[in-house]
């Protein structure tokens, strides 16, 4: 598929994250590092070099230099998120050289940009428009003994509708996107009321659980097109077959509305045989 033609059927995600990169402060900072941390089984990135493959507002990238790594790269094909990357990096991270840049993941390879101590690639692939094939692509940028740290959407069984609604709505203009917003956001919170759940704790906290502003992954996932998913066990098994093996593995919960509402990503930390 044209590289191009990828890029403008593409929710515009660089946007969102220009807007949330404005509220990254240190204790979001200090989230994301934790959140590094957990996925390489507690211990630091001194002396790696890394990877960032979709790098959004650039906030795991500066987590990753935050914890030593040697070296830093982002690549993202929207524009906007590689200058909020930069911005970030700039204003936090200003001493620590980063290369980012405007890159597909299907134009990567190990002959054209080496390969990585880790690659991370979080809630990025499934948007790729052929999710297989971005693992694969960017599986081969793992050097042998690395790790990669990767998120995608858990499979539902309202995925097909997902499907049509974010296409839906990556194509509206804003004053579309804000209704649907609202009307998704009622409806999300009726239930939950519903449920005698409090969803204003879930927003108060929602910065201190993900690092993220909940309005802005709101719009995130409502926008997210292309849009995959994938189940723990076929992923388990991709890797497996790319010679790699598990090392972590978190599994999202699906609520009551087995996925009505939304999708949340598993988290795997997959380690490159040598």
């Amino acid at each position: 598929m044209n590289k191009l033609l990828k890029q403008e059927t593409h929710f515009a995600f660089g946007k969102n994250w220009l807007d949330y990169a404005q509220k990254i402060d240190e204790p979001r900072i200090a989230q994301a590092m934790k959140d590094l941390q957990r996925l390489n089984n507690g211990e630091r990135l001194d002396g790696k070099t890394f990877l960032d493959i979709g790098c959004g507002s650039g906030l795991h990238a500066l987590a990753a230099i935050r914890l030593g790594a040697k070296s830093v790269s982002c690549v993202d094909i929207d524009p906007d998120s590689v200058q909020a990357t930069r911005n970030i990096l700039a204003k936090f991270a200003s001493e620590t050289p980063a290369q980012v840049n405007i890159v597909s993941v299907f134009d990567m390879s190990p002959e054209k940009n080496g390969s990585y101590d880790v690659v991370y690639s979080w809630g990025v692939l499934h948007h790729t428009g052929d999710m297989y094939q971005a693992i694969r692509k960017a599986a081969a940028l793992v050097a042998p003994g690395g790790i990669f740290m990767i998120a995608l959407y858990k499979k539902t069984p309202f995925c097909g509708m997902w499907r049509v609604i974010k296409k839906h709505y990556t194509n509206s203009d804003s004053a579309d996107q804000k209704w649907i917003m609202n009307f998704y956001l009622a409806v999300k919170h009726g239930y939950q009321r519903i449920r005698g759940i409090d969803y204003q704790s879930i927003i108060h906290d929602y910065a201190k659980n993900r690092g993220m502003n909940y309005y802005n992954d709101v719009h995130d996932w409502l926008g997210g097109y292309p849009y995959e998913s994938i189940s723990p066990k076929e992923c388990t098994e991709l890797f497996t077959g790319l010679g790699f093996s598990l090392v972590t593995v978190k599994i999202q919960p699906v609520s009551g509305s087995k996925g009505l509402f939304g999708s949340g990503c598993d988290e795997f930390t997959f380690i490159r045989k040598k």
